[in-house]
């Protein structure tokens, strides 16, 4: 056979052996890659599902603190607000302001015409009011004149009568002394008896005129003792009577006015003030400063300036750092042993390392309307799963040189959170710490390989 030939020959017996060694090496290759994957799927699988129901430690917990909410008390346009996120404020402190041009006066006015009205009213009842008091001292001096002159009269009547019942008195005691004579001499038949018919009724006669005497004395004294008492009775003191009556009247009319009077004022006063109160309502309604309601740091704000707001609407939420607690999510079967009171150490919620706490309270699920008292909702838990409220201890400093952080707190930063006695580590946890090794390795390597020292940036390298 020539050597050409055995030498083809046996080059395509070496590659024939070749290709067949590939082939074993390749599938090897294929054999290992998929048992690895297997076994890589597997181990994912089971740190996924069996760790996290005896972990003592969980990844999944954030700091949290109770929210309060600044809001707009009157509808209008947001004029100025100083508040930004992570600024501290007292309480009482000044943080925006709105105004509103679209007051409704309405009220105000009704109140100022109702006030209007109501002071012409007293006004006009004061005038006639004094208009009376003086029509009553005109009376009052017309009465003083009147009853001056009636007095005089009366007396000097009352005088003229006492001189009519001493001339009736002397009468009667002549007739009488005449009476007696007739009767004598008619008894001693000197007389005749008839004489004595005309000697009685004489007598009788004059007696009547003292008794009319007397009775019309008696009439003018009691008149006179009348008059000085204010009372009118009597021919001659009905036109006093009549201008006393129309005093009494007058004064009856300007005393009703004075009533009327002090109610009209009282009513303007109420009206007054109410009106006052409606100025000052609408000076609020119109412009108002809007002040912080606690001692804590700005979180969040939710209006910018010259932005429309409605009463009630956020301006601004507030949170507490002394309440502030961690929010932490562990398997139920984990609830005995963190018990209220269990001892655990939060890591990652500042740059000092770990620090301690306690668990205050345990929650199997919460609600929307329990996650807007907070800052920060609560992190959705999956089936038999809780809840595990920390309260950090009080020695915990505030967070400080962390760059995504809002409040001097770190609320909203996702933290660690492991049982102090614990041993069962998070995967994830496990995971997280091993892609870091091997990320610090990589990069130990390329500086090795390149000579520079690791974590050195590019600018350091030039």
């Amino acid at each position: 056979m020539p050597r050409d030939t055995l030498l083809t020959a046996f080059k395509a017996r070496a590659t024939i052996l070749a290709e067949q060694r590939h082939s074993h090496r390749f599938k090897g290759v294929v054999r290992i890659s998929s048992v690895s994957v297997a076994s890589l799927l597997a181990l994912l699988v089971a740190t996924s599902v069996m760790p996290p129901l005896v972990a003592d430690q969980s990844d999944r917990a954030v700091v949290n603190a109770p929210v309060t909410l600044l809001t707009a008390p009157i509808p209008g346009d947001v004029h100025s607000i100083q508040a930004k996120p992570g600024l501290a404020v007292d309480r009482g402190t000044v943080l925006a302001e709105i105004t509103n041009s679209r007051v409704d006066r309405g009220t105000a006015i009704q109140l100022e015409g109702n006030v209007a009205e109501m002071r012409e009213k007293a006004l006009a009842a004061s005038r006639k009011r004094e208009s009376n008091q003086a029509y009553l001292a005109n009376l009052d001096a017309s009465i003083t004149e009147k009853a001056a002159q009636l007095d005089q009269i009366l007396k000097a009547q009352i005088s003229e009568l006492k001189a009519n019942v001493a001339e009736a008195v002397a009468v009667v005691e002549q007739r009488k002394l005449s009476y007696e004579q007739s009767a004598q001499l008619a008894s001693k038949n000197v007389t005749n008896a008839n004489t004595l018919k005309p000697a009685r009724q004489q007598l009788e006669a004059a007696q009547s005129s003292r008794d009319a005497a007397n009775a019309k004395l008696l009439q003018k004294v009691s008149q006179l003792e009348g008059l000085s008492k204010g009372i009118y009775v009597g021919d001659d003191l009905l036109a006093l009577a009549e201008i006393a009556q129309k005093r009494r009247e007058i004064e009856f009319d300007a005393q009703r006015l004075a009533i009327e009077e002090a109610e009209l004022r009282a009513r303007i006063r109420d009206q007054a003030r109410l009106l006052e109160v409606e100025n000052q309502r609408l000076n609020s309604l119109a412009r108002t400063a809007v002040s912080a309601p606690m001692t804590g740091e700005v979180y969040s704000i939710s209006a910018t300036k010259d932005r429309r707001v409605n009463a009630g609407d956020t301006l601004a939420t507030f949170v507490d750092c002394e309440q502030r607690f961690v929010t932490a999510i562990f398997s139920y079967r984990k609830a005995p042993d963190l018990a209220v009171g269990t001892r655990v150490e939060i890591a990652g919620i500042d740059q000092s390392g770990t620090r301690g706490g306690t668990v205050t309270e345990i929650l199997p699920k919460t609600n929307d309307r329990f996650d807007d008292l907070y800052a920060v909702p609560f992190p959705q838990t999956e089936r038999r799963e809780l809840y595990v409220l920390v309260r950090p201890d009080a020695n915990l400093p505030k967070a400080t040189g962390i760059a995504d952080q809002v409040t001097s707190c770190g609320v909203g930063r996702w933290v660690t959170v492991t049982r102090t006695s614990g041993w069962v580590p998070s995967m994830s946890t496990i995971w997280s710490h091993g892609a870091q090794v091997l990320t610090e390795a990589f990069e130990i390597r390329t500086a090795v390989a390149s000579n520079v020292a690791p974590g050195t940036d590019e600018k350091s390298r030039r």
